[in-house]
């Protein structure tokens, strides 16, 4: 099974803390470590542990951070599909505090795949069995939705709105209102709705609510699970999976994905 990822990536650098710093104090980390991750990163990372092949589209800096994050994704299973572009690369400071909750900051431009980029194969989606867009241009969706199967992020509608593509599963966040999607705001509308809310499970239209899969392991941290989850439910709808098991499939990813320290998707029995 072949299934790809348009999206972006981001250079992470972790710190672990007690807690988070309140304004005007110093917190002091008693780990650090650095990771390709971003939305599209960690979901081609997924991929890689479930299908026989995961591709990525993406753009990545010209820089040392860059080429770092094409090696590493690389390593992990990835074929990377990466336009090169003139601005640094993408990179984000994680906070990791006592409980494994995870607070973001991103520094610099999301760096975006344009589907007016020949240098990248955009023929190539077609030949997929499914595709998950999470960050690029109308183009590249329109390119994306040549695969049989389409799923995406609710986090940039505007894209969704535009590109005026059939759906099969919409993903976003209960818990984030930037992800919160409502009846109507596409058109055609999604097949599928999913909106998860972490250890209290989620809400599928149709479907009505689900529960959260069981955490396999001690609880490291949450950074990635969201994108984890949007992964292993693009991998069981490729299968051919009905709606209610591809959901409870991706559930058990995003779960796994807590056990594991920063950039972590874990293998998940199929």
């Amino acid at each position: 099974m072949k299934v790809a990822v348009v999206g972006h990536v981001e250079w992470i650098r972790f710190a672990r803390v007690a807690r988070l710093p309140g304004p005007g104090e110093i917190a002091h980390s008693t780990g650090e470590w650095e990771q390709a991750g971003g939305g599209g990163g960690v979901a081609a990372i997924q991929l890689a542990l479930l299908a026989d092949e995961a591709h990525l589209f993406t753009a990545l800096g010209g820089d040392e951070l860059g080429r770092r994050s094409r090696v590493e994704l690389e390593a992990r299973g990835v074929h990377v599909h990466a336009a090169p572009d003139a601005r640094p690369q993408r990179w984000a400071f994680v906070h990791v505090d006592e409980v494994g909750e995870r607070t973001i900051t991103t520094v610099g431009p999301k760096l975006r795949p344009l589907g007016s980029d020949d240098r990248l194969p955009w023929h190539e989606l077609a030949g997929m069995d499914a595709v998950l867009f999470i960050a690029g241009d109308v183009e590249a969706l329109r390119f994306a939705r040549r695969a049989p199967v389409l799923t995406a992020t609710a986090r940039d509608l505007e894209i969704l709105r535009r590109g005026g593509v059939a759906i099969d599963a919409l993903i976003g966040s209960g818990e984030d209102e930037a992800e919160r999607y409502h009846v109507g705001e596409l058109d055609p509308e999604p097949d599928l709705v999913v909106t998860t809310s972490g250890a209290l499970g989620g809400w599928m239209q149709p479907g009505g609510p689900y529960t959260a899969a069981v955490v396999p392991g001690p609880r490291e941290d949450s950074y990635g699970c969201g994108d984890s989850f949007m992964a292993g439910l693009t991998f069981a709808l490729g299968s051919e999976r009905e709606p209610q098991d591809a959901v409870a499939f991706a559930a058990r990813c995003g779960a796994a994905a807590l056990t594991g320290r920063g950039v972590a998707p874990q293998s998940v029995a199929l």
